[in-house]
């Protein structure tokens, strides 16, 4: 496997549109823009609009400008991920020519039939693996995973290592709706684009080990992995879009980078509430530390009608 310390130091911030950004969306572009900067590296802005029932119109259109007002400048060309289809497919039929997948017919009901719980939902139990699915009948694509634990070293939050076969069994690249798994997605356009740091939110850690067992069989290097605890509410749900998180603020960016600075555990200190935008990116470039943050996928604030967030 090749090593990421012989390449230029490259991260990326890649939302999707299924609603605005908020403070969640800012602490990971945060996070990773000062990742990058830090060390002298590039950092890419990714769009991964690859689910268009659940898009909210328009909303792909602000990300950039909203990166824009606060500070943050990626570097080359804007990255969507409806115009990679053609790339997605390339590599399904490389996995599928090499059988490290196969056509899979088995509906959510079947799968709920069976009653095997994972860490992600239903445990999907093989029905399909050795049967030959005819192509006209509707159906997703999985990938094969071995009997055995795919680990991780996650820079924040310790050692991730799952069992994908006991844990979730073999999970999948293409939906049987026609539209691309996140997996595979996510996992090419990284290796295309030279990524070599990604810093993302703590919910999606539970995905990592699959995308590095998909890193693997298609012969990709894997990057570094830094995961950020995630904000939640009172009831431990995730400040997100589905729970009503409320969208960045058009005005006030100064208040709003240094309440990400302070859930991202950097203590900013008070004065800095006030200062100009780019006197408080001089601070948190001279003061970031990635390893003040706690090994916690997830912590509790609460927040009023100013958007202020407070840790409970």
């Amino acid at each position: 496997m090749e090593s990421i310390l012989s390449k230029e130091y490259v991260g990326r911030f890649a939302p999707s549109p299924t609603g605005l950004l908020h403070m969640g969306s800012l602490m990971a572009a945060v996070a990773s823009f000062l990742e990058v900067r830090t060390r002298g590296g590039r950092w890419l802005l990714r769009i991964e609009d690859l689910d268009p029932p659940r898009e909210m119109p328009g909303a792909a259109e602000t990300f950039s400008r909203e990166m824009l007002r606060f500070g943050m400048q990626w570097d080359g060309e804007v990255i969507r991920q409806s115009q990679r289809h053609d790339r997605y497919q390339q590599v399904l039929d490389e996995l599928l020519a090499s059988q490290l997948a196969y056509r899979c017919s088995c509906s959510r009901k079947l799968l709920q039939a069976d009653g095997q719980f994972g860490i992600d939902g239903f445990r999907y139990v093989g029905r399909c693996r050795d049967l030959l699915v005819p192509i006209d009948v509707q159906h997703a694509i999985r990938v094969k995973v071995p009997d055995e634990v795919t680990s991780v070293q996650d820079a924040v939050q310790g050692l991730i290592a799952h069992n994908l076969w006991r844990e979730l069994g073999d999970f999948t690249v293409l939906r049987a709706d026609g539209f691309w798994a996140y997996q595979l997605a996510v996992v090419v356009d990284d290796a295309d684009c030279g990524v070599t740091h990604i810093v993302r939110g703590a919910d999606l850690l539970d995905s990592t080990t699959r995308q590095c067992y998909l890193q693997q069989i298609l012969g990709f290097s894997t990057p570094a992995y830094l995961h950020i605890p995630v904000i939640t509410n009172s009831s431990g749900e995730k400040l997100s879009k589905q729970t009503l998180a409320p969208a960045l603020l058009a005005e006030n960016e100064v208040l709003q980078l240094w309440q990400a600075l302070y859930l991202l555990w950097q203590e900013p200190p008070e004065y800095l509430r006030k200062v100009s935008l780019p006197e408080l990116w001089a601070w948190a470039f001279a003061h970031w530390h990635a390893g003040k943050m706690p090994q916690k996928r997830s912590v509790a604030v609460t927040f009023d009608e100013k958007n202020e967030y407070k840790f409970q």
